[in-house]
């Protein structure tokens, strides 16, 4: 496996100012736009900030299922010891479950919802296929957030993603609300690229899953960045939908109430921009972080 000039050099000791991004927002060309699901309107807002919101996308009736699913997951012992599953520092509780479309084909089923794909290929002006599947969990009360950072940039420098050509969606598995550590984004953000100081260790990921201190944006960017269009923070209930580009800043704060907080992310990545080898020098991560041995395209159900 190759890898390509860094196009977008980070985790240097020394510090580089962030730039505008060299990819489009939105890959399809402007004459094909119309073909797909989302308006021009919508198109143009994902374009300019970023990210969309879809509240009650799925109906509670087709969440019902799902949610179950994860409340079983949660007094899995065997889930628990797995690697794909993190759980919070010092705790028992589980803070992540990845490569959770292999794990369930109720939620492979999902990933080819048409619904969604048809939006992905739409942005992405191309097939796709799932990078990286996870559930995030916030217990009440001990739920810890997750600090600033753009998925692009770990993406780039610790699994060989190229170009900026994938995107995210998350499903809101629990009602999200302004208590219980909803997502932030700042929009806007996906325009500039922060490089971040700081080598990366060997088998960061195991750290940086439960606490990130490597590929976190300086405070002066994130200042500059938030001064220009502030912050939003998406809310809705079990079945919402949030969409966001992969360079978009984005975090979340710790869950201070008694409600809990699960959200559903699959990554869409083009069938044009497969991963090389990771930028950072190290080897690859773990396929449940990084697929690299299924490139095939997605086909809606």
């Amino acid at each position: 496996m190759t890898r390509a000039q860094d196009l977008f050099p980070t985790r240097l000791e020394r510090k580089l100012g962030m730039f505008e991004r060299l990819d489009p927002v939105v890959h399809t060309p402007e004459e094909q736009r119309s073909e797909g699901p989302l308006s021009a309107e919508k198109l143009k807002e994902f374009e300019d900030k970023g990210f969309l919101s879809f509240e009650s996308f799925f109906t509670k009736e087709e969440m019902e299922k799902f949610i179950q699913e994860l409340r079983d997951y949660e007094y899995d012992e065997d889930l628990k010891l797995s690697e794909g599953t993190i759980l919070e520092p010092g705790k028992e509780e589980i803070r992540s479950i990845f490569g959770i479309h292999e794990i369930s084909e109720r939620f492979d089923r999902l990933t080819r919802d048409p619904r969604l794909v048809e939006m992905v290929q739409q942005i992405l002006g191309s097939e796709a296929y799932i990078h990286q599947s996870r559930i995030n969990y916030k217990p009440g009360f001990k739920g810890k957030g997750f600090d600033w950072h753009s998925d692009f940039e770990t993406w780039h420098s610790e699994d060989g993603m190229p170009r900026m050509r994938s995107v995210s969606c998350s499903i809101v598995m629990t009602d999200n609300n302004e208590f219980n550590g909803p997502l932030m984004l700042i929009p806007g953000s996906q325009n500039y690229f922060v490089p971040c100081t700081g080598r990366t260790p060997t088998d960061n990921y195991k750290e940086s899953l439960k606490s990130q201190t490597v590929g976190v944006p300086d405070a002066g960017s994130l200042r500059a960045l938030m001064d220009e269009n502030g912050i939003e923070a998406p809310k809705g209930p079990a079945g919402s939908l949030i969409m966001f580009e992969c360079n978009t800043l984005h975090g979340s704060n710790i869950n201070m109430s008694c409600w809990p907080r699960s959200n559903l992310f699959f990554v869409y990545n083009s069938v044009h921009n497969t991963l090389e080898e990771p930028y950072c020098g190290n080897k690859p991560r773990p396929e449940f972080l990084a697929n690299r041995k299924n490139w095939d395209p997605l086909k809606p159900l």
